[in-house]
């Protein structure tokens, strides 16, 4: 693997709803907008959202910001997303659902607020969803829809190992941190079959910073697997900067 080919990425689940360690309060559509500028000034091309994250406001805001950018810079940014978690409004919280229908309508929801989705994500993944000729169905539809890469978001070790046997997939997103090791054969084994991995939670929701653990040892123990992007979630400008600085700290020194 040569040096510098793990991209680091930008998770908004903040920028839609309270998340995290020590959960931050939803950012203004102001604070939003200037959360993505500053992104893209640092350099970050890789974005992943979802429909569930505040009843698609994180997709909303996204899409606003993308579509507002001049076409060549729009074609330099890969946007993911997710299917298979909507959003309850009357109870304010999220729930899974993967019958057809509902991520039909959640999949037509993603791309009117988006305009474009490069990576389908599909969300509260189990082996039964995997299984299911509904999912197939929706997988298929999103194909239509000329979203041509496709995979699981996985919390689960059964479903992560059973999505690397389906070849219809070519992306994959799994947490992976020092606190959490157990998706390191499923991130080695995903990067031998030509498997893009997405890693989320580098620090543990935050809570290994919070615990002293060096932001660049937190990134050294995720870039040893060789994912294809490890994603941050801060929604502080700061915080993000931060988190760019310890990144490229770490990769630019890694060795060819």
């Amino acid at each position: 693997m040569s040096r510098n080919s793990t991209l680091l990425g930008l998770g908004l689940i903040g920028i839609g709803k309270p998340w995290g360690h020590a959960p931050r309060p939803v950012p203004s559509e102001t604070e939003a907008r200037a959360l993505l500028e500053f992104a893209c000034e640092l350099g970050i091309r890789y974005f992943d959202t979802a429909p569930s994250y505040g009843d698609g406001l994180s997709e909303e805001r996204l899409g606003c910001f993308v579509q507002s950018l001049p076409a060549a810079q729009r074609a330099n940014l890969t946007i993911a997303t997710k299917m298979g978690e909507h959003w309850d409004r009357a109870k304010g919280e999220p729930y899974a659902g993967h019958s057809f229908d509902a991520l039909r309508r959640s999949l037509d929801r993603s791309m009117e607020r988006l305009g474009r989705i490069d990576i389908l994500q599909l969300h509260k993944t189990t082996p039964g969803a995997l299984r299911s000729s509904d999912v197939r169905r929706a997988w298929e539809y999103a194909g239509s829809l000329g979203i041509a890469r496709i995979g699981p978001s996985a919390s689960d070790l059964e479903s992560a190992w059973l999505a690397l046997e389906d070849p219809r997939f070519s992306v994959m997103q799994v947490p992976y941190n020092a606190a959490n090791p157990a998706f390191g054969p499923v991130i080695d084994q995903a990067v031998l079959r030509g498997v893009s991995v997405m890693v989320n939670r580098p620090f543990a929701m935050g809570s290994l910073v919070a615990d002293g653990t060096d932001k660049r040892q937190a990134f050294q123990f995720v870039l040893a697997r060789q994912p294809a992007v490890i994603l941050t979630g801060t929604v502080s400008r700061d915080h993000l900067r931060e988190n760019w600085e310890a990144f490229h700290d770490y990769s630019s020194s890694r060795k060819v």
